[in-house]
C-alpha cells in the first residue's frame, strides 16, 4: 500500500558526542510504540547501538535507520554518531535526509562536533530544528545554550519552548505557541502529559519570548505582519504555518528543550518534527546529470510514477550477500528487478527490498520515491553510486568524504593470512569510505588510514573479532599531504618499444595551487589546447595518468591535494601513439611540473576544545604551548573554563591520557580536523630530507 508522501519525514538525529542522541532515539521509539521497553546506553541495551563495540564503549559508531509512526505520520529516522572519528556516517546520512534534529547539551551549548554537524547540514541544505537536551543537568542554562546557537553557528533560533526550572528544579516545559505549561509524569516514564497554566514567575518571560517569536515570523510572513502591526492576537495555527515555511526554507530553526534521560519533552519534539520539518514533496527536485553528456542536467521530482533514480549511501558487507542502503528520489524500486548502475555502466539485480529497523528488517514489495530502504542483490555497487532506469540513465551527485588524517602499519600474524587480510580490508573499505588501504612501494608495508585513533581501534577490533584475522599493528602515524606553492610548467615524453611495438606520446601541462573548498574534490583537471589536437581517448588517458601520479607526490610519496592541472598540448604519432603511452607521459609531465611549482609538505591541524575547572587552566595551556599549539581563545562556561586551540595532529598522540593526568581526570577534550598547513622546514627536513 502506498504511503501519502505528505506524511513522511526522513530525518536524522545528530550532535556532539554525549549530547544524548541515542537516549533521545530510544525515547522516540518507545513513545511511538515501536518498542515496549526503553534501552539504556550505559547498560548497552539500546536498539540502535546494537554493535558489540558500541555497547562496550557507550558510543554510537554506525548510523542506523529505524521507521516509526506518530500521529498519522511515518518518521524514517537515522541515529548518527557524535564522535568526530565517525563523521563520515553523519555525512552520508545528511546527504539523503530531508530534515535534522540537532541535539545540544543544555550546559555545554554548541560544542566542537556540533559545529561540524551544522556545517554538514548547511552543505546539503538540510532544514533542522534544535533540541536543548539535559535540562536536568547541574549547570544547565537554556538561554545561554540558545545564545551559543546564534554566536557560534550563525543560526536563527526560533524559541518555541521555555524550560520550567533547570537542574534539580527542572519539572517541565512551557509551550510558547499555545501558552501553556506541560508536565511529564516520570513515574509513568513520561508517557502521560499534563497541561496546566504557566507558573506565575515565568509568565512575563514566556510572554516576551512569544512576542519575539511572533515578530521574527512576521518579518517573513505578510499575513502575520498585518496582525502583528495591528496588535491582533496571532492564532497558534498561523504561527505553526509560518514556522513551517521558515524551517523548510532554512531561514529559521525552531528550538525546543527537555531531558531525554528523565522522559521530558520528547513528544512535543515529535510533534515539531511532523509540523515543521519537510516531507519529500517539500524538497526541491533533485538534480542529476546524463552519464553520456555530463554537461546536461536533469531535474527529478519526487514522483513514484517517474523514472527510477536512487542513491546508494551506505554499504554493509554481510555474508552471504552485502546490504545496500538507498534513498529513492524518483520512481519505484521493486524486488526481482534489473537496474543500471550509472557510475559503472553495468546492470545490477535487485533481489529483495527491506524496511530497516536497526538490525531487524521487514521485506517490502516495493519502495517508492521518498523512501529510505535497504536492498540486496547488486554485486559491483559502492557508496555514492546511482541506481536508475536503464532507459533513463542519470547520475546523482555523489558524497564527498573528508581526508584521512592518521594511519598505522598493519600486517597479518602469519604470511598465510595475507590474502585473508587484504580481502577483509577491501570489505571494510566498501563499508566505510574514510578507510584507506595502501601499500608502501618502498617497504612493502600495508598501511591502514582513518579519521583518528579511535576509528582505527574500531577497525582493528573488527578485523580480529568479526573477520577472524589476527594482525600486528604499528604505532599511529600522521597522514601527511603535499601541494604546490606556485605555478610550474612540465613536459613528459614517452617513447619505448614494448611487446614488439613502439609507444610514443608527448604532453605539456601546467600545475598551480587551487583553493580548498570543503565538500569539493581537492583537484581539478582542465583542457586548454587547440581543438582536435589530440584524440579524446588520449586526453582521457592523460587525465588518468595525472590523477594516478597525484596519489604519490615527489617529496615523500604522500597524496597531492589542492591543485589544478591545465593540459596545454601534446604530440601524437599516427601509428605509434597509444593510451598507455599518453597515460605514462601524463605522469612524467605532472612530476616535472610539481618540481618546478615549489612542492610543500602539509600536516593536518586539529581544532582542540578543552573544558576544565579553573585551577588547571595554566597547566593545560602550558602543555598545549609545549605541543606547538596556537591558543585561539578561552571563555568562561558556568564554573568551568573552555580553551580553544589549533594543534598539529603529530603532537596530539597520547594527549587525552596526559590531560587526565594534568587535571586529575576532571578535564575533557574534543578534537576535530580543521585544515592542512605547511610543515615547518625543520620538521619537513626530518621527515623527507631537504625540501
Amino acid at each position: 500500500m502506498s504511503v501519502d508522501l505528505r506524511t513522511v519525514r526522513n530525518i536524522g538525529i545528530a550532535a556532539h558526542i554525549d549530547a544524548g542522541k541515542t537516549t533521545t532515539t530510544e525515547r522516540v521509539l518507545y513513545y511511538t510504540g515501536c518498542t515496549h521497553r526503553m534501552g539504556d546506553v550505559d547498560d548497552g541495551t539500546t536498539v540502535t547501538d546494537y554493535d558489540e563495540q558500541e555497547q562496550q564503549r557507550g558510543i554510537t559508531i554506525y548510523s542506523v535507520a529505524v521507521s516509526c509512526p506518530w500521529k498519522g505520520h511515518t518518521i524514517n529516522l537515522i541515529d548518527t554518531p557524535g564522535h568526530v572519528d565517525f563523521t563520515a556516517e553523519v555525512e552520508r546520512s545528511l546527504r539523503v535526509l530531508d530534515g535534522m534534529v540537532a541535539v545540544f547539551d543544555a550546559r555545554e551549548g554548541v560544542e566542537a562536533q556540533s559545529e561540524t554537524v551544522w556545517r554538514q547540514a548547511d552543505k546539503y541544505h538540510v532544514p533542522r530544528l534544535c533540541f536543548i537536551n539535559k535540562m536536568d543537568r547541574l549547570g544547565a542554562d537554556f538561554e545561554r545554550a540558545v545564545a551559543s546557537l546564534r554566536e557560534k553557528l550563525h543560526a536563527r533560533p526560533l524559541v518555541i519552548e521555555l524550560p520550567i526550572g533547570a537542574g534539580d528544579t527542572f519539572t517541565g516545559v512551557i509551550d510558547l505557541i499555545e501558552m501553556r505549561a506541560l508536565y511529564f509524569k516520570t513515574a509513568e516514564l513520561g508517557g502521560t502529559l499534563e497541561a496546566g497554566p504557566i507558573p506565575e514567575e515565568l509568565l512575563q518571560r514566556a510572554g516576551e519570548l512569544r512576542a519575539q517569536l511572533c515578530e521574527a515570523l512576521a518579518e517573513r510572513c505578510e499575513v502575520l505582519m498585518e496582525k502583528y502591526v495591528n496588535e491582533e492576537r496571532i492564532p497558534p495555527a498561523d504561527i505553526r504555518r509560518a514556522l513551517r515555511e521558515l524551517t523548510v526554507s532554512g531561514a529559521g530553526q525552531p528550538v525546543l528543550c527537555g531531558s531525554a534521560l528523565r522522559y521530558v519533552g520528547i513528544q512535543p519534539m515529535l510533534d515539531a518534527v511532523c509540523d515543521y520539518l519537510p516531507s519529500p514533496l517539500d524538497m526541491p527536485p533533485v538534480e542529476g546529470t546524463d552519464p553520456q553528456r555530463p554537461e546536461t542536467t536533469r531535474q527529478l521530482r519526487c514522483d513514484p510514477a517517474g523514472p527510477l533514480a536512487a542513491l546508494v549511501f551506505k554499504v554493509l558487507p554481510e555474508k552471504p550477500v552485502d546490504l545496500f542502503f538507498v534513498r529513492v528520489y524518483s520512481g519505484t524500486l521493486k524486488p526481482s528487478s534489473r537496474v543500471l548502475n550509472s557510475a559503472s555502466g553495468g546492470k545490477e539485480n535487485v533481489t529483495r527490498v527491506y524496511r530497516m529497523f536497526a538490525k531487524r528488517r521487514e521485506q517490502l514489495d516495493k519502495a517508492e520515491a521518498g523512501d529510505i530502504v535497504a536492498i540486496v542483490g547488486p554485486k559491483n555497487v559502492l557508496t555514492g553510486h546511482t541506481l536508475c532506469d536503464p532507459r533513463h540513465p542519470v547520475v546523482l551527485e555523489s558524497i564527498q568524504f573528508p581526508e584521512t588524517v592518521i594511519s598505522v602499519s598493519i600486517e597479518p600474524r602469519s604470511s598465510r593470512d595475507r590474502d585473508k587480510l587484504l580481502e577483509a580490508l577491501h570489505a571494510l573499505e566498501r563499508q566505510d569510505p574514510t578507510i584507506r588501504m595502501t601499500v608502501n612501494a618502498e617497504t612493502g608495508q600495508t598501511l591502514l588510514a582513518g579519521m583518528g585513533e579511535l576509528h582505527l581501534e574500531v577497525v582493528v577490533h573488527r578485523l580480529k573479532c568479526d573477520m577472524n584475522v589476527e594482525v600486528h599493528v604499528g604505532r599511529p602515524q600522521v597522514s601527511y599531504r603535499e601541494t604546490v606553492r606556485g605555478v610550474g610548467l612540465g613536459e613528459g615524453r614517452f617513447a619505448r618499444q614494448t611487446g614488439g611495438r613502439a609507444h610514443f606520446a608527448a604532453v605539456r601541462l601546467r600545475v598551480e595551487p587551487r583553493a580548498h573548498v570543503p565538500g569539493r574534490p581537492n583537484f581539478e583537471i582542465v583542457r586548454d589546447l587547440p581543438p582536435d589536437s589530440l584524440l579524446p581517448l588520449y586526453l582521457a588517458a592523460i587525465e588518468a595518468g595525472v590523477a594516478d601520479a597525484a596519489q604519490s607526490g615527489p617529496l615523500g610519496g604522500y597524496p597531492v591535494i589542492d591543485w589544478r592541472v591545465t593540459v596545454l598540448g601534446g604530440e601524437q604519432h599516427q601509428t605509434d601513439s597509444s593510451e598507455l603511452a599518453f597515460e605514462s607521459a601524463g605522469r612524467i609531465a605532472f612530476y616535472d611540473a610539481m618540481q618546478k611549482a615549489g612542492p610543500v609538505l602539509l600536516q593536518p591541524i586539529m581544532s582542540v576544545e578543552v573544558t576544565t575547572p579553573d585551577e588547571y587552566l595554566g597547566a593545560i595551556i602550558g602543555d598545549l604551548n609545549g605541543r606547538g599549539a596556537e591558543v585561539r581563545e578561552t571563555e568562561l562556561r558556568g564554573s568551568e573554563r573552555v580553551i580553544r586551540a589549533e594543534v598539529p595532529l603529530a603532537e596530539l598522540f597520547g594527549y587525552v591520557t596526559k590531560l587526565r593526568s594534568v587535571s586529575q581526570g576532571r578535564a575533557a577534550a574534543s578534537v576535530t580536523p580543521l585544515h592542512y598547513s605547511a610543515v615547518p622546514a625543520d620538521v619537513a627536513r626530518a621527515l623527507v630530507g631537504g625540501v
